[in-house]
Order: C-alpha cells, then sequence, then structure tokens
C-alpha cells in the first residue's frame, strides 16, 4: 500500500536508492518514530528487507521507505530530505506536527 501523506525529496530518494543498492539483501529505509530524545522524540532510520504488514511503503524513482503504523501517526504530512552542507550529510524531515526540534534535526515534540 503506497501513502502519499509522506513524501521523500529527490535529494532523499536519490541518496536512499544509492545506500540501499550497495547493501546485499535489502531493499527500503526504515524510518520510525521512538520515544526519547532531547525533545520528546526521535527519528530512527535503518536499513529493511522486506515490508512488515502494518507498514506503509513510500516510493520515488528507485527509493523505497517503509514506516510502521504507529510512526505515520507522528510523520503524516512530513518530507524525507536530505541535506549535504558544511555541517556534514543527513536525513531530515520536515515535519509539520512539531511544534518543536532540537537542533541536530533528529528529535521533536508534538
Amino acid at each position: 500500500m503506497t501513502d502519499t501523506s509522506v513524501t521523500l525529496s529527490d535529494a532523499a530518494a536519490k541518496r536512499i536508492a544509492a545506500i540501499v543498492g550497495t547493501e546485499p539483501g535489502k531493499s527500503a529505509l526504515r524510518v520510525s518514530v521512538e520515544g526519547g530524545g532531547c525533545s520528546g522524540f526521535s527519528y530512527k532510520f535503518d536499513l529493511a528487507d522486506d515490508p512488515q504488514d502494518d507498514d506503509t511503503i513510500v516510493e520515488k524513482n528507485d527509493a523505497k521507505v517503509l514506516i510502521d503504523s504507529l510512526s505515520l501517526v507522528y510523520m503524516a504530512g512530513s518530507e524525507i530530505d536530505f541535506v549535504d552542507n558544511l555541517l556534514g550529510q543527513s536525513f531530515q524531515i520536515k515535519n509539520p506536527n512539531a511544534v518543536a526540534s532540537c537542533g541536530c534535526g533528529t528529535s521533536f515534540s508534538i
């Protein structure tokens, strides 16, 4: 099932496809939300092989992202981006539901 409530930027799709392409047996990036982090919730990124029954699949070009149903509640309307600047390279999630986030961009509160 594909859900368009979470989107991928072109940069994120390109980077995900490149990373997954170098990992045998992995077909997608899994993004999840966990309790913790300096702002209350944090994003977790892992490589995955197959989707679970409750996963939403977000696809763009050759990239596939898996998001479990609980995490999707916190991420609805978000865009997953990949940023490469002087501070380094990272995936960043532009989440309209977050009312605060930390400086590193991996932690947020609702």
